[in-house]
């Protein structure tokens, strides 16, 4: 799966260096669906940058689920578990000074 992982990620950076893949959101688009509180229809249904989407359809079968397998691992690892231990995190100050006063900010990401 690294393997895999490590060659589509290279693949994909080759073709937006030639300029036959183009990333489906702009900066400029971020920031307006942050604005908006609407970041699931771009981080969580398309590429992001820090993240490659392996997943597409010139895969073979047996690749696809490789791709898919990757996927949810970094969906699972990257947002989901660490949303959790934030979370965790935050309950526990809190419970733990309840005099005192907090600010957290927490990424869109």
């Amino acid at each position: 799966q690294v393997v895999f992982a490590l060659n589509q990620t290279l693949l994909q950076q080759e073709s937006l260096r030639a300029g036959s893949f183009q990333i489906p959101y702009t900066t400029e688009d971020l920031i307006k669906h942050y604005n908006c509180g609407d970041l699931s229809s771009i981080i969580f249904n398309h590429d992001t940058s820090q993240v490659p989407n392996f997943i597409n359809a010139t895969l073979p079968a047996h690749e696809r689920i490789t791709a898919q397998e990757i996927d949810s691992y970094f969906r699972q690892e990257l947002i989901y578990k660490r949303n959790e231990r934030m979370g965790r995190r935050v309950k526990d100050l809190l419970q733990e000074h309840p005099d005192k006063s907090f600010f957290f900010a927490f990424g869109a990401g």
